[in-house]
């Protein structure tokens, strides 16, 4: 269940077992780095486990393209953070790291990993939102090719807080129009970021 799904000169993509939970608990029980997550920071091992059975695993039997890896250090082969992309029609990238590892050019590394997966997948675009705070997202979104296209203010659950989210894009294929259903249940807002 650990093969790598791709490696690179530091990192392994894989897809994540139960015996991740301990790793995964020590990334998502970090209150700043679960501060831009759709998630409260965890609480214990067990909750990290059924995070993972909940989140991953389940995921794992499902037909069709799924992406959803545990990113690792290819020395250690334990999860340093998690990389994915969404199962439903926004095909929207979603990825965490440890923070002791932030600025170190791991989540640039892992997602550039990852589109050369998702080329020889059938999936046409992939999105990707961040909070407009948080700069270090948008510098990994604007480093791997996505094109920013448009922001739309959300009341973000479960945190329940209103926040501006910058859309961003990246055409797989050609002939991709514009993902715009966020505008279709969201107020679009002038950026000037």
């Amino acid at each position: 269940m650990n093969t790598p799904i791709y490696v690179t000169k530091r990192l392994i993509l894989r897809k994540f077992t139960l015996d991740d939970a301990e790793h995964l608990y020590e990334i998502l029980k970090d209150e700043e780095t679960c501060k831009f997550l759709p998630m409260y920071p965890l609480k214990s091992v067990d909750e990290a486990r059924r995070y993972i059975q909940e989140n991953y695993i389940s995921k794992y039997d499902l037909e069709g393209d799924i992406f959803y890896y545990a990113i690792c250090t290819n020395k250690k082969n334990i999860p340093i953070g998690y990389i994915k992309v969404s199962d439903d029609e926004s095909h929207d990238l979603g990825y965490c790291l440890r923070k002791d590892l932030w600025g170190e050019g791991y989540m640039t590394e892992a997602c550039l990993a990852l589109l050369k997966v998702l080329r020889d997948s059938s999936i046409p675009y992939i999105t990707a939102t961040h909070d407009k705070n948080n700069t270090r997202s948008r510098g990994v979104l604007e480093k791997i090719g996505m094109d920013y296209k448009y922001s739309y203010r959300e009341m973000w659950r479960p945190k329940n807080f209103e926040v501006i989210f910058r859309m961003y894009q990246l055409n797989l294929r050609d002939g991709v129009e514009t993902y715009t259903k966020y505008l279709d249940k969201y107020d679009r807002v002038e950026d000037d970021v």
